[in-house]
Protein backbone atom coordinates (compact mmCIF):
# COMPACT_ATOMS: atom_id res chain seq x y z
CA UNK A 1 0.00 0.00 0.00
CA UNK A 2 1.27 3.44 -0.78
CA UNK A 3 1.60 6.11 1.95
CA UNK A 4 -0.65 8.93 2.29
CA UNK A 5 2.34 11.35 2.11
CA UNK A 6 3.81 9.88 -0.81
CA UNK A 7 0.23 10.27 -3.04
CA UNK A 8 -0.10 13.74 -1.84
CA UNK A 9 3.58 14.43 -2.49
CA UNK A 10 3.16 13.14 -5.96
CA UNK A 11 -0.19 14.89 -6.69
CA UNK A 12 -0.29 17.79 -4.73
CA UNK A 13 3.10 18.86 -3.42
CA UNK A 14 5.59 19.07 -6.22
CA UNK A 15 2.52 21.56 -7.84
CA UNK A 16 2.67 23.72 -5.18
CA UNK A 17 6.48 23.76 -5.18
CA UNK A 18 6.81 24.61 -8.81
CA UNK A 19 4.69 27.59 -8.49
CA UNK A 20 6.45 28.49 -5.11
CA UNK A 21 10.13 27.90 -6.25
CA UNK A 22 9.38 29.23 -9.50
CA UNK A 23 10.54 25.89 -11.23
CA UNK A 24 9.82 24.68 -14.94
CA UNK A 25 10.53 20.58 -14.38
CA UNK A 26 9.21 18.38 -11.97
CA UNK A 27 12.45 16.49 -11.26
CA UNK A 28 14.11 20.14 -10.56
CA UNK A 29 11.48 20.05 -7.14
CA UNK A 30 13.11 18.85 -4.20
CA UNK A 31 12.39 15.96 -2.58
CA UNK A 32 12.99 14.21 1.08
CA UNK A 33 15.67 11.53 0.02
CA UNK A 34 16.03 9.44 3.28
CA UNK A 35 15.54 10.26 7.03
CA UNK A 36 18.43 8.98 9.71
CA UNK A 37 17.76 8.48 13.13
CA UNK A 38 20.66 8.16 16.02
CA UNK A 39 20.35 7.51 19.61
CA UNK A 40 23.44 7.72 21.38
CA UNK A 41 23.89 5.86 24.34
CA UNK A 42 26.98 6.96 26.51
CA UNK A 43 27.86 4.95 28.97
CA UNK A 44 24.84 2.42 28.57
CA UNK A 45 26.53 1.04 25.41
CA UNK A 46 28.43 -1.57 27.13
CA UNK A 47 25.52 -2.81 28.87
CA UNK A 48 24.08 -5.75 26.73
CA UNK A 49 20.92 -5.06 28.25
CA UNK A 50 20.25 -1.80 27.97
CA UNK A 51 21.45 -1.56 24.08
CA UNK A 52 19.00 -4.72 23.58
CA UNK A 53 16.03 -2.74 25.17
CA UNK A 54 17.09 0.39 23.19
CA UNK A 55 17.46 -1.62 19.38
CA UNK A 56 14.06 -3.08 20.39
CA UNK A 57 12.37 0.87 21.65
CA UNK A 58 14.42 1.98 17.85
CA UNK A 59 13.00 -0.91 16.28
CA UNK A 60 9.33 -0.33 17.17
CA UNK A 61 9.36 3.62 16.10
CA UNK A 62 11.03 3.24 12.77
CA UNK A 63 9.73 -0.54 11.85
CA UNK A 64 13.30 -0.88 10.90
CA UNK A 65 16.31 -3.09 12.35
CA UNK A 66 18.64 -0.31 13.55
CA UNK A 67 22.86 -0.85 12.90
CA UNK A 68 24.70 -0.91 16.36
CA UNK A 69 27.18 1.98 15.60
CA UNK A 70 30.98 1.58 16.58
CA UNK A 71 33.13 4.47 18.19
CA UNK A 72 36.32 4.85 15.51
CA UNK A 73 38.93 6.51 17.95
CA UNK A 74 39.48 5.97 21.40
CA UNK A 75 39.34 9.45 23.23
CA UNK A 76 40.83 9.24 26.99
CA UNK A 77 38.11 12.43 27.54
CA UNK A 78 35.54 11.02 27.02
CA UNK A 79 35.65 7.14 27.99
CA UNK A 80 35.68 5.88 24.89
CA UNK A 81 37.68 2.82 23.16
CA UNK A 82 38.35 2.36 19.72
CA UNK A 83 35.27 -0.78 18.03
CA UNK A 84 33.25 -0.13 21.34
CA UNK A 85 29.25 0.59 20.82
CA UNK A 86 28.70 3.71 20.61
CA UNK A 87 24.79 3.84 19.97
CA UNK A 88 22.01 2.94 17.20
CA UNK A 89 20.82 4.11 13.80
CA UNK A 90 18.41 3.44 11.49
CA UNK A 91 17.97 5.12 7.76
CA UNK A 92 14.39 5.07 6.58
CA UNK A 93 13.78 4.97 2.99
CA UNK A 94 11.21 5.86 0.45
CA UNK A 95 7.58 4.30 2.00
CA UNK A 96 8.83 3.63 5.43
CA UNK A 97 9.88 7.06 5.21
CA UNK A 98 6.96 9.00 4.06
CA UNK A 99 5.23 6.91 6.97
CA UNK A 100 7.38 7.73 9.73
CA UNK A 101 7.04 11.55 8.33
CA UNK A 102 3.15 11.39 9.12
CA UNK A 103 3.13 9.52 12.58
CA UNK A 104 6.06 11.85 13.46
CA UNK A 105 4.15 15.09 12.38
CA UNK A 106 0.93 14.26 13.30
CA UNK A 107 1.54 11.91 16.40
CA UNK A 108 4.68 12.67 18.24
CA UNK A 109 5.47 16.25 17.72
CA UNK A 110 1.98 17.34 19.09
CA UNK A 111 2.63 14.96 22.03
CA UNK A 112 6.08 16.68 23.22
CA UNK A 113 5.48 18.32 26.93
CA UNK A 114 5.70 22.56 26.16
CA UNK A 115 6.07 22.45 22.35
CA UNK A 116 6.21 25.49 20.53
CA UNK A 117 7.78 24.16 17.55
CA UNK A 118 10.70 23.18 15.68
CA UNK A 119 13.26 26.14 14.56
CA UNK A 120 13.91 26.80 11.28
CA UNK A 121 17.38 26.97 12.20
CA UNK A 122 18.35 23.75 11.56
CA UNK A 123 18.68 23.86 8.00
CA UNK A 124 22.52 22.67 7.20
CA UNK A 125 24.38 24.03 3.99
CA UNK A 126 23.50 20.79 2.31
CA UNK A 127 19.61 21.67 2.96
CA UNK A 128 19.05 19.02 5.20
CA UNK A 129 17.45 19.42 8.62
CA UNK A 130 18.46 18.15 11.65
CA UNK A 131 16.70 18.43 15.29
CA UNK A 132 16.51 16.60 18.59
CA UNK A 133 14.01 14.80 20.62
CA UNK A 134 14.30 14.89 24.39
CA UNK A 135 12.01 11.93 24.96
CA UNK A 136 11.82 8.77 22.45
CA UNK A 137 8.69 7.93 24.37
CA UNK A 138 6.98 10.58 22.65
CA UNK A 139 6.20 8.36 19.80
CA UNK A 140 2.90 5.79 20.81
CA UNK A 141 5.13 2.78 19.29
CA UNK A 142 6.88 2.84 22.72
CA UNK A 143 5.04 1.53 25.77
CA UNK A 144 5.78 3.33 28.45
CA UNK A 145 5.72 1.20 31.09
CA UNK A 146 8.46 -1.04 30.08
CA UNK A 147 10.44 1.67 29.73
CA UNK A 148 14.11 1.63 31.68
CA UNK A 149 15.15 4.85 30.53
CA UNK A 150 13.85 7.80 28.75
CA UNK A 151 16.83 8.99 26.15
CA UNK A 152 17.00 11.19 22.90
CA UNK A 153 16.89 10.61 19.43
CA UNK A 154 18.87 12.74 16.70
CA UNK A 155 16.34 12.77 13.35
CA UNK A 156 17.90 14.38 9.76
CA UNK A 157 16.30 14.39 7.10
CA UNK A 158 17.77 14.67 3.77
CA UNK A 159 16.69 16.70 1.09
CA UNK A 160 18.06 17.15 -2.65
CA UNK A 161 17.12 20.85 -2.14
CA UNK A 162 19.94 23.29 -3.19
CA UNK A 163 18.74 25.88 -1.39
CA UNK A 164 17.34 26.37 2.24
CA UNK A 165 14.53 28.22 1.27
CA UNK A 166 14.11 24.94 -0.97
CA UNK A 167 14.25 22.82 2.14
CA UNK A 168 12.07 25.00 4.01
CA UNK A 169 8.96 25.00 1.53
CA UNK A 170 9.12 21.57 1.26
CA UNK A 171 8.97 21.05 4.87
CA UNK A 172 6.09 23.53 5.17
CA UNK A 173 4.52 21.33 2.61
CA UNK A 174 4.67 18.07 4.77
CA UNK A 175 3.09 20.29 7.74
CA UNK A 176 6.36 20.11 9.54
CA UNK A 177 6.26 23.02 12.34
CA UNK A 178 8.84 25.58 12.16
CA UNK A 179 9.13 28.58 13.86
CA UNK A 180 11.34 30.82 12.86
CA UNK A 181 12.64 32.10 16.06
CA UNK A 182 15.82 30.27 17.68
CA UNK A 183 15.25 27.92 19.52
Amino acid sequence: MIPRLKTAYDKEIISKLMSKLNVKNKHQVPKIEKIILNMGLGEDASDGKKLKTCIDDMSLITGQKPVVTKFKKSISNFKTRKGSNAGVKVTLRSNKMYEFIDRLVNIALPRIKDFRGLTSKGIDNSCNFSFGIKEHIVFPEVNFDKVDKIRGLDITIVTTSKSKEGALELLKEFNFPLTNKKG
